[in-house]
């Protein structure tokens, strides 16, 4: 089962001095492989995160994920971008950043329901057809 991957994760895992390396590299190894999809937002992010902990080796990682198919990256199209555009306003007062709103309008248009973060606020986010996210962590 195709989960989503969040920014955190994806950093904690590849960043062994993040405070949630143990756990989220831990989570990875239980999903045996399973292919997760991120989206170029929270790749971005995450890219940004490891040069500026850790630099290029760190960030070679993340595109390694990429390289051997464990991650997958969702290009955003245009009526998710609308969509994340509504999030954004619609969840204003949680600050809700670009990269949250991509998983939510990936998430709606792809029929995923299941996320790998640590991320609190996913908790909050109600997704177009009523439902929430199942966070995994």
């Amino acid at each position: 089962m195709t989960l989503l991957a969040d920014t955190g994760p994806l950093v904690a895992n590849i960043n062994p001095a993040d405070q949630y390396h143990a756990e989220c590299a831990a989570r990875l190894r239980s999903l045996q492989g399973e292919p997760m999809i991120s989206t170029w937002q929270c790749f971005t992010e995450a890219m940004h995160f490891l040069a500026r902990d850790a630099g290029y080796h760190l960030q070679d990682a993340l595109w390694d994920m990429r390289r051997t198919g464990l991650l997958r990256i969702h290009a955003t199209t245009d009526s998710e971008a609308d969509r994340m555009d509504l999030l954004m306003h619609q969840y204003r007062n949680f600050e809700m950043d670009l990269a949250d709103a991509s998983l939510i309008a990936a998430a709606e248009s792809l029929a995923l329901r299941r996320l790998f973060t640590i991320d609190h606020d996913f908790y909050s986010y109600i997704l177009a057809d009523g439902s929430v996210m199942e966070v995994v962590r």
